[in-house]
């Protein structure tokens, strides 16, 4: 068997005092999309931030490529080839639509993904790119996010409640892009409540409650049963 692209391997957090993780393991293959699912405060956001490197834990509970790299910060991971796009946009209101995507191309890795590309994926923001990135609907802040994070040409792009507080023909526009963005060979983790969303562009899935993994499948063959008692914490 290959080694996986990214392995995580009795991964525990803390905020302090408060363990938000407990002993998590997961592996993702490259190519792969994972869906990560689980009610709010099940971990998810924790799981994000520890492999983006915003939240430190022991160095080998998180591998990229064989390498630990559980110990590193943001900007280091960042440029090993791991892209977050996290909860709430996070854009810098001080800077236009373009000088946001340009901060992500810092990275200087190289790839596929350039300023053109991404006004290709989502040409609304080509039309605004002189504007200050907070003065975007949400959705549109949302590409915004996305295109930031393509622009440092990942090999693993994460996506932390990617509809989160969006409407729906925006969602749906959103999700209509994810096939071009893997299509280049990335492979994404996606964080969201929308469980049929998410499994609709998975491949295997991962449910987290209460900061444990309740749940790991395929999407073809977890039963909705199975996911609703991994969800909720009851039996099926």
């Amino acid at each position: 068997m290959p080694e996986p692209l990214l392995n995580i391997a009795g991964l525990d957090a803390h905020y302090g005092d408060f363990q938000a993780l407990y002993g998590i393991d997961m592996t993702v293959a490259e190519g792969e999309v994972i869906a990560i699912i689980g009610a709010n405060g099940a971990g998810k956001t924790t799981l994000m931030r520890s492999i983006s490197g915003l939240l430190t834990n022991a160095a080998e509970q998180v591998a990229f490529k064989g390498r630990p790299i559980g110990n590193l910060r943001a900007d280091q991971v960042a440029y090993l080839g791991i892209a977050l796009v996290p909860e709430g946009r996070q854009l810098f209101p001080s800077l236009s639509v373009e000088e946001n995507l340009l901060l992500g191309g810092k990275v200087a890795r190289p790839g596929p993904w350039s300023l053109s590309k991404v006004f290709e994926l989502f040409p609304i923001l080509k039309e605004r790119r002189a504007q200050p990135s907070t003065s975007l609907s949400g959705g549109q802040q949302q590409m915004v996010a996305i295109g930031r994070a393509l622009m440092a040409n990942p090999e693993l792009i994460l996506f932390d409640e990617i509809s989160l507080g969006l409407a729906p023909v925006i969602i749906k526009s959103i999700y209509e892009a994810l096939p071009g963005i893997v299509g280049e060979g990335m492979t994404a983790m996606i964080v969201e409540q929308d469980i049929s969303k998410a499994l609709a562009v998975s491949s295997r899935v991962y449910c987290l409650q209460e900061g444990r993994v309740s749940l790991e499948g395929t999407t073809g063959t977890v039963t909705r049963d199975q996911i609703t008692a991994a969800y909720f914490g009851v039996d099926a």
